[in-house]
């Protein structure tokens, strides 16, 4: 994704020569063996924080006051009598919340959610006066204010696995200024864990080749579409699989209570409790699946289209359909992926698939897709899209009168330009144009593009700036912007990565390369880099990035492309073009790291380029 306004860089560490002067080699001392890996302990699934509801008096809590925990008039509990009401005075004001847990050991999931209700007498829609933080020992999880005000109660998901066989403080504090009070409500507070009682003991990635047939209809506009949807995946991993977890991303634009995406009459397991603000739902397999075993679940799919130009939304007439399709998380080492949804850019963290979906629609709606599409006849004034996709992480559509323009670029792509009312003729063209200049580019420089056609649904109300998906993209009239999406094809969709702890392997990778295409050098880059605290890092997963968003597209995107490039300067353009043409076939289809990448570069320099990662900060 390309946030917009893309924010101007600023930057500097060091100049690249006083960076080549502490490169200098150095002799390493032999490294010592590696200690035995622990042995998991078992998991014991649990709901750890007690009376989090506070329905049961105010144990254990501790508060700073005794109005904190209350059933005063005023605000109203989301379940039962009685909830914590922070702050609300209208004067310089601080009330805090706390309370010690135990997050058992050995539980692949470690999930916090609570109900957040804020309502405020401030009338700005800029500044946040009064705020409250949620903490997990000294780990900041969100801050919010009067800017987050609502008419109701809003369900936030945290996933906090990291703290497994660790008792820390759960706490919220309130901080009100001066004048005009901001209630800060929060109640029906959970932190579940579950999971396999052993977490695979090797780092292979499962359930692996996942297989997905999936036949829709939709409604007359494209904004409702019901159907069924199967899923057929082996377990790669030496551990037994119990279970599996469908990825229902685009709940996060509902609510629990009135899902965009709902799954029912499962078959081939069981269904159990959605989670992580309904966007994980559990399938329990009938019998355990031993290593090389294949396994199908299958499920009816409805997908309700909400309003707004998002990536999952229609704006008027035109339904774009990102993340709609339910996907399975994915399980390595670490256990099961469960994060939770961030709009500030992607949690997505899925394997390469195949997919085989079948569209039945109205023939006055064009559906651009993931894939090679082929339309054939249906009932009277229908048409059925028929989209297959191999090796892709997700699958994506779109449905509406759009307007579509094609071409075929230079070493053999074909491409598509579709268009919502109101992009012009000559704009559209100009997209086709920087497509067909983009995909060459980018193939040049990392491989051929292996998805066939491309297709970019062009929209100005996109208030995302553009969003990536394999073989399809959406994207505002931009030349840039355009050219970061297509080169997302290769770093997120062919070379893969956990999108929600590892940001900056899609995006500053695809910044880079996006600079690489427009014949951008990255010269002053660093000119005049301010970071904002000793913990901001290149490397920081999506959970910092929430909690810190503003600071998100500059470090991310702008420090992290300018560290590419200080890169390139150390290495040389011929061996950084060398290393990234490699690093990309090494992981095609798979999945990269961040400790893969600091290893293949380090292979190609005779250069010890610790002090590089330490002043760029990339950690991993």
């Amino acid at each position: 994704m390309r946030p917009t306004p893309h924010k101007a860089l600023a930057a500097s560490v060091l100049s690249v020569a006083a960076l080549a002067a502490a490169l200098l080699p150095v002799t390493q001392a032999a490294a010592a063996p590696p200690a035995a890996a622990p042995v998991a302990a078992a998991c014991t699934p649990a709901q750890v924080v007690t009376n989090g509801g506070f329905e049961n008096g105010t144990s254990p809590w501790s508060q700073s006051s005794t109005s904190v925990i209350t059933n005063r008039a005023g605000e109203t509990a989301h379940g039962g009598t009685t909830f914590a009401w922070l702050n609300g005075v209208g004067s310089t004001h601080t009330d805090t919340l706390s309370q010690s847990v135990t997050i058992p050991s050995g539980c692949s999931s470690a999930t916090l959610t609570f109900w957040l209700h804020v309502d405020t007498a401030e009338t700005t829609s800029s500044t946040a006066y009064d705020k409250l933080t949620a903490k997990i020992g000294s780990t900041t999880l969100a801050t919010y204010s009067n800017l987050d005000k609502n008419t109701g109660y809003v369900q936030k998901s945290f996933d906090v696995s990291a703290f497994a066989g660790q008792t820390v403080s759960l706490a919220f504090t309130g901080i009100e200024d001066s004048s005009l009070q901001t209630s800060f409500v929060v109640d029906d507070i959970a932190l579940d864990t579950s999971g396999d009682t052993a977490p695979p003991a090797d780092s292979t990635r499962t359930p692996a080749a996942p297989s997905y047939t999936v036949s829709l209809s939709s409604n007359t506009s494209g904004t409702v579409w019901t159907g069924h949807e199967s899923a057929t995946f082996t377990n790669a991993s030496s551990t037994a699989l119990s279970e599996v977890y469908l990825r229902l991303w685009d709940n996060y634009h509902g609510t629990c209570s009135a899902m965009p995406i709902s799954v029912t009459n499962v078959t081939g397991g069981t269904a159990g409790a959605l989670s992580v603000g309904c966007t994980a739902l559990q399938i329990a397999l009938p019998t355990p699946l031993t290593q090389g075993q294949t396994a199908t679940i299958g499920f009816d799919l409805g997908i309700t289209v909400p309003s707004g130009a998002d990536r999952f939304g229609y704006d008027g007439a035109f339904s774009m359909i990102g993340n709609a399709l339910p996907v399975l998380a994915v399980k390595d080492g670490a256990g099961w992926h469960l994060d939770p949804y961030t709009n500030n850019g992607e949690s997505f963290y899925s394997l390469a698939a195949d997919f085989k979906v079948t569209l039945d629609h109205p023939t006055t709606l064009l559906v651009p897709a993931t894939g090679a599409s082929a339309d054939t006849p249906g009932s009277s004034g229908r048409t059925i899209t028929t989209a297959t996709a191999s090796k892709v992480r997700d699958f994506a559509w779109a449905a509406g009168p759009f307007t579509k323009i094609s071409g075929t670029s230079t070493a053999g792509t074909p491409i598509n330009i579709y268009s919502v009312s109101g992009i012009s003729s000559s704009d559209a063209q100009s997209m086709l144009t920087t497509a067909k200049s983009a995909v060459d580019a980018h193939a040049a420089r990392f491989g051929a593009y292996p998805y066939g056609e491309l297709d970019a649904v062009i929209d100005n109300n996109f208030w995302f700036g553009g969003m990536e998906y394999p073989g399809f993209v959406l994207d505002l009239v931009s030349t840039t912007a355009l050219t970061h999406e297509i080169g997302h094809q290769w770093f997120y969709g062919i070379v893969g990565d956990d999108e929600y702890n590892s940001p900056w392997l899609d995006e500053a990778f695809t910044d880079y390369a996006t600079d690489l295409a427009l014949n951008k050098t990255g010269t002053n880059c660093w000119n005049s880099v301010s970071w904002a605290s000793s913990d901001e890092k290149i490397t920081n997963s999506m959970a910092y990035w929430d909690a810190h968003s503003s600071r998100y597209s500059t470090v991310v995107y702008g420090y992290g492309k300018c560290a590419l490039h200080d890169l390139r300067r150390v290495l040389g353009d011929t061996v950084m073009a060398k290393l990234l043409k490699d690093y990309a076939t090494s992981h095609w289809y798979g999945v990269s790291t961040t400790a893969e990448f600091k290893a293949a570069a380090q292979a190609a320099t005779t250069t010890d380029l610790t002090s590089f990662w330490t002043q760029h900060r990339i950690d991993g």
